[in-house]
């Protein structure tokens, strides 16, 4: 930025991503116009000079990432996105925020051509950076050698005073500096301004410290309109190597505008006249909307040029790499294209009836015999990894000594475990997963529902699934939370009924596209009888696990996990009876409900409309599967402590209680008739 004609030609390109910026907001009649008046030279000085991009390959491997945290300053990343090329059109932004555009209210990933992830939940992006980072160097000491560096990229990001107040932040970043990440720089808009108005009003730390306390780089930029200082901040940050970087920006919210420093400004359009004088001031022509001057597009073309330019150098190392290393290459491909092994599942182990084990326990073999042949496996667990049967044996622990380590240790940091598992999973080679107790699901479910908007394949490994735990009593036993994993879009909920459907949890699992969370016993389970090995019909959701003796069913006994067995048993009661009853054991509703509906049919055949669904959890959604004659005996009030057997027997789930409701529902006694 030598020389008054490139400070003029900056200058302007600065105020143009502001101008696009404002008329997205006011075109839409809603948005956020007050960050991106604020940040524009930030991300002005970031992505013309900084990142390693290539609008013509937005997949490029070994690109640098760009988070936008603040995901509420959508405006001023399609700014960026269509004026460096990536296919998204003045039209796009013009249909800011309405029905079927590419340009939504916050950024979503896949929909939005060069849009890292999806952000807008504060916090969230923050520490999926993190993952993201993480993913780089563990790629880069799994596959570079000596003169041929094949991953050598960077995680940089725009946060706000909003992600910074997040839990989350405060988790992400104490695991970052304890990493050491020393490839990942974010970017601070510090304008003291959030929506109900000056920050002191409920933040008033010493953010520098804080973070400095972390084990992070902090630098400051006093005036967030000096590109040179900014410039100057981010060539520092490059050159740490061994810290994770924070940019202290202070910026003001709205600038330029009649509503600067105005937390109205943080979500509001700015009205027509507010427009036209915040352009005047910014010197651009009030009558022209989503103006774009030609000497601005020359300079992002430039921009385009040299991230192509980059990215085709890679792939010259990549063409040098393969001739040395081909091996290497066509796992890098392989793991790149989220293909698996071939002959994966010949690892997958086989439990014989009569067997018991808890099925975490079980799962526990199941991923370590996996990783043997699944180098992508990559995860640990909160703190929990004992409990949960996450480590994976002789794979090491990840750390800045050993950056490729398999086995994660997250700590206490359950939501910011989930987040970095998307960071892993949306940066590529990895399948991800982690572990915590059921009941914690509450604290990382924010990051869970990102990865099923998402789509990623992330794997969450949740065991202590209910009262069976025991004596910890009510605030670790589990009630509602199948029924709030169940009700995610996109999530494939799996509980298993014993070690045997574990075996096909996982391979369902690791074949999915989208996220899996497993629902695992702490209590030893039986191993079931089976004809064949019917437990691989797992995939499709339910299935018919024993018929009665005597031919057609009076009733159906449905079940997941450890009450699989319990209705089995009940089954054997009511055939003593004559009571014909089938039994189904129906580890996923997903799975099952995007079976044919003749397989479905086939399981659950409408003539049989005498139905008991049995779980130790909330009923709340099993009256889908057992209609207005069917029955459900689940548990909905929280539980105590006690022994887990004791705890089964007080709410009625045994094989007597389970009888005895089934005996009501054949004789006309029982049902949930409207």
């Amino acid at each position: 930025m030598v020389g008054t004609s490139q400070q003029e030609l900056d200058q302007l390109g600065v105020n143009t991503l502001r101008g696009l910026a404002v008329d997205q907001v006011e075109a839409a009649r809603s948005g956020h116009p007050g960050m991106p008046l604020g940040a524009a030279p930030m991300a002005y000085v970031l992505w013309t000079g900084f990142l390693r991009h290539d609008p013509a390959d937005p997949a490029w491997p070994d690109r640098d990432r760009f988070v936008l945290s603040a995901g509420h300053g959508s405006a001023l990343l399609y700014g960026l996105l269509h004026l460096c090329g990536y296919g998204l059109t003045l039209e796009e932004l013009r249909r800011f925020r309405q029905w079927g555009s590419r340009t939504p209210g916050h950024p979503e990933y896949r929909l939005v051509p060069g849009a890292e992830l999806t952000t807008g939940p504060l916090g969230q992006g923050f520490a999926t950076g993190v993952g993201m980072a993480v993913a780089e160097r563990f790629l880069a000491a799994r596959f570079n050698r000596p003169g041929h560096d094949l991953v050598d990229h960077r995680v940089w990001g725009i946060v706000s005073d909003g992600d910074l107040m997040e839990g989350v932040s405060s988790e992400a970043a104490s695991l970052a500096g304890h990493q050491g990440l020393g490839k990942l720089v974010y970017l601070y808009d510090d304008n003291h301004i959030s929506i109900e108005g000056h920050t002191d009003l409920a933040f008033s730390e010493d953010v520098e410290r804080r973070f400095t306390a972390y084990g992070w780089q902090v630098l400051r930029v006093g005036d967030g309109n000096d590109l040179e200082a900014i410039a100057r901040a981010l060539e520092a940050a490059r050159d740490e190597e061994s810290r994770p970087s924070l940019i202290m920006v202070r910026t003001r919210l709205g600038y330029a505008s009649p509503k600067e420093d105005d937390p109205e400004a943080h979500g509001a359009p700015l009205g027509a006249e507010g427009v036209r004088r915040t352009k005047e001031r910014l010197g651009l022509p009030p009558e022209r909307e989503f103006y774009v001057p030609p000497e601005v597009y020359e300079r992002f073309r430039e921009v385009k040029a040299r991230g192509g330019r980059q990215a085709a150098a890679w792939r010259e190392r990549l063409a040098l790499y393969e001739r040395e290393f081909p091996d290497a290459t066509a796992e890098w491909r392989r793991r790149m294209k989220r293909e698996l092994p071939v002959g994966w599942e010949e690892r997958l182990p086989h439990f014989a009836p009569g067997e018991a084990l808890a099925t975490r326990a079980a799962s526990g073999k199941v991923l370590n015999a996996l990783a043997k042949a699944v180098p992508e496996l990559v995860g640990g667990s909160a703190d929990l990894a004992p409990s949960n049967d996450t480590f994976l044996q002789g794979e090491g622990e990840l750390s800045s000594r050993e950056p490729a380590g398999r086995n994660i240790h997250f700590g206490v940091r359950e939501h910011a475990m989930a987040a970095f598992l998307n960071g892993l999973a949306l940066h590529g080679g990895f399948i991800p997963y982690g572990g915590t107790f059921l009941v914690f699901s509450d604290y990382l479910k924010p990051a869970l529902r990102l990865a099923a908007l998402m789509e990623l394949p992330v794997r969450y490994v949740f065991t202590h699934d209910s009262i069976g735990l025991g004596e910890d009593g009510p605030t670790h036993q589990p009630v509602e939370h199948l029924a709030m994993l169940r009700a995610v879009p996109g999530l494939t909920v799996i509980r298993p009924a014993d070690a045997a459907e574990t075996v096909q949890a996982w391979r369902v699992a690791l074949e999915h596209p989208g996220p899996v969370a497993l629902v695992l016993s702490r209590q030893k389970l039986p191993v079931l009888p089976r004809r064949e090995q019917p437990a691989e019909d797992l995939a499709r959701g339910a299935y018919v696990l024993a018929e009665p003796a005597g031919g057609k069913p009076q009733v159906i006994l449905m079940a997941t996990g450890s009450e699989v067995a319990l209705v089995l048993a009940a089954a054997e009661l009511l055939e003593h009876d004559g009571v014909a009853a089938r039994v189904v054991s129906m580890p996923s509703w997903e799975l099952f409900a995007a079976q044919p509906p003749s397989y479905r049919e086939r399981v659950l055949p409408a003539a049989v409309d005498r139905r008991l669904a049995v779980e130790a959890g909330a009923s709340l959604g099993w009256h889908r599967w057992v209609g207005t004659a069917g029955d459900v005996l689940g548990l909905d009030r929280f539980g105590a402590s006690a022994p887990g057997e004791e705890l089964f027997r007080h709410f009625g789930f045994t094989p007597e209680n389970v009888a005895r409701r089934a005996r009501a529902l054949v004789e006309g006694k029982g049902g949930m008739a409207p």
